[in-house]
C-alpha cells in the first residue's frame, strides 16, 4: 500500500525521536480526529504488519521505532527518549517550535552533547532532560564540555546563526532536582522542572514586548528574552 503523507509523517518522526509510544503519536498526529488513540493505533498495526515500522510490546502503551531506528526493543534508553518526545510535546502545546533536533553531534566522543537542540520563539536552547540525578562533579563536567564547545566556535558557524549577530544557545536543564551550579559561563543556565515551568517563570515587561527571565547569579547579566 502507497504510504500517505501522515504516514510518512509518522515515520520520520519515530526516526527522529529513535522511539516513540502510541499515546504521543496519536497526541502529534491525529489530535484533530474525534478518536485520537483509536485512530493512531489503526494506522502504527498497519504499518507494522507492512514493516514499515518496528514495535515493541515490553510497554504500556506499546512503543514504536523507525526502520532507521537500531535500538533493543527493551533497551535502558527508551525511557530517556520517551521523556524527550515528552518535552516536545509541551513545548507544541505553548506554540510553535521552528527546529527540534535529538542528540545532535558537533564532534568526536566527549564533545558536549545535548539531549535537544530547538528554536523556540526564534531563541535557540541546548535542552538536557535529566531523569537520573547527577552528583555536583557530574554536573559540573556536563557544564564544562559546553564551555568547550562554545569556545570551539563550531556554534557560530551553525546555520541557523544570524551573521550579524552570532548567539550560543542557552542551557535549560530540565529536571525535578535543582543543582547547585557555581562559577561563571559564557551562557545562560536555566533550571527547571519543565518547559512549561520554565516559560511560566518569565515574567512580561510590556505585553507587547518580549518575556524576560529574571535576573539569577548564575546568568551573568544575559537574560533570556523570548520574542513573541
Amino acid at each position: 500500500m502507497k504510504l500517505t503523507k501522515r504516514d510518512k509523517a509518522i515515520i520520520d518522526d519515530l526516526n527522529k525521536f529513535r522511539v516513540m509510544d502510541r499515546d504521543s503519536v496519536a497526541d502529534i498526529h491525529f489530535k484533530n480526529l474525534k478518536n485520537p488513540v483509536l485512530a493512531a493505533n489503526n494506522v502504527l498495526l498497519r504499518l507494522v504488519r507492512e514493516e514499515q515500522i518496528q514495535r515493541s510490546k515490553a510497554f504500556t502503551p506499546y512503543v514504536y521505532f523507525g526502520p532507521e531506528v537500531s535500538m533493543k526493543k527493551n533497551s535502558a534508553k527508551i525511557g530517556h527518549f520517551l521523556a524527550i518526545v515528552n518535552v516536545y510535546k509541551e513545548i507544541l502545546k505553548h506554540g510553535r517550535v521552528d527546529t527540534f533536533l535529538v542528540e545532535p553531534k558537533y564532534g568526536k566522543k566527549g564533545t558536549a552533547e545535548p539531549d535537544v537542540f530547538c528554536i523556540y520563539r526564534k531563541t535557540p536552547f541546548f535542552i538536557e532532560v535529566q531523569k537520573t540525578i547527577y552528583s555536583e562533579k557530574q554536573m559540573s563536567e556536563k557544564l564544562e564540555r559546553y564551555v568547550d564547545l562554545f569556545q570551539s566556535g563550531i556554534i557560530a558557524g551553525e546555520p541557523w546563526q544570524n551573521p550579524e549577530k552570532r548567539v550560543f544557545p542557552h542551557i535549560l536543564i530540565i529536571s525535578e532536582q535543582r543543582y547547585a551550579i557555581d562559577g561563571e559561563y559564557p551562557f545562560r543556565i536555566i533550571q527547571a522542572p519543565s518547559f512549561g515551568d520554565f516559560l511560566s517563570s518569565l515574567k512580561p515587561k510590556d505585553k507587547a514586548q518580549s518575556k524576560t527571565l529574571p535576573k539569577n547569579p548564575n546568568n551573568n547579566g544575559i537574560k533570556v528574552k523570548i520574542g513573541i
